[in-house]
């Protein structure tokens, strides 16, 4: 008798960009993923300190089929990004901005966007073409103001929206320097729960009206 494994679809990608592996940034998207799970989502989480992520090098060999020509870690994120309804980015604040491997990443998904070729005013994404996608950002900064922050935040939606993503919440965590200050910050967890809450019954209610579409 054979024994076909059966493999769940990921639903949700959670992509953390800081390599302290039990610190705000992951305790934030922790508790983003546990509201997803208990929803029933499927979720699946990557810490990108695990791969080898060179910068994009902006030589337009991915205009040719949308394929980026770097063979690295990104390889493997790709089909996931394809696969997930929806995307959860987090980065600390690294001098006003995310980290140096979560820049790589975004970067690295500009294979994900199409150009007009007489035209680069006009473009579009994978998303856009297959259906817009949902998001939610987590971004952390050890300062109180949230100007200290700097382009943190923006850094990760402003670039998941060009790539035809939703972004229905932005979570700001101020104040955060310990490793632990967010797990004892019950604010800022309850705000991370609700993200995740928020984001799972958006995948519910679209992926319910696209099947009461497809019947009539």
């Amino acid at each position: 008798m054979s024994i076909h494994k059966v493999v769940m679809k990921v639903d949700v990608l959670a992509v953390v960009g800081s390599k302290r592996r039990e610190g705000n940034t992951a305790s934030l998207v922790a508790e983003v993923t546990k509201s997803l799970e208990n929803h029933g989502l499927n979720v699946k989480t990557i810490n990108l300190d695990d791969y080898r992520i060179e910068g994009c090098r902006g030589c337009e060999a991915c205009s040719d089929d949308s394929t980026c020509i770097i063979e690295d870690g990104m390889m493997d994120i790709y089909p996931l990004i394809s696969e997930a309804d929806a995307i959860v980015l987090a980065s600390p604040t690294y001098f006003y901005n995310v980290t140096s491997d979560m820049k790589s990443f975004i970067d690295r998904t500009y294979c994900l966007m199409h150009f007009h070729p007489e035209d680069r005013s006009v473009w579009t994404s994978e998303n856009e073409i297959h259906g817009t996608k949902h998001a939610v950002t987590v971004a952390v900064c050890e300062q109180k103001d949230i100007a200290d922050m700097g382009f943190t935040s923006q850094a990760m939606e402003l670039s998941l929206q060009a790539l035809g993503y939703r972004v229905i919440e932005n979570i700001r965590a101020l104040h955060m320097f310990g490793p632990d200050d967010a797990s004892s910050d019950a604010d800022t967890l309850q705000s991370a729960r609700n993200a995740g809450i928020k984001l799972a019954r958006m995948l519910s209610m679209t992926r319910n009206l696209k099947s009461e579409k497809n019947e009539r």
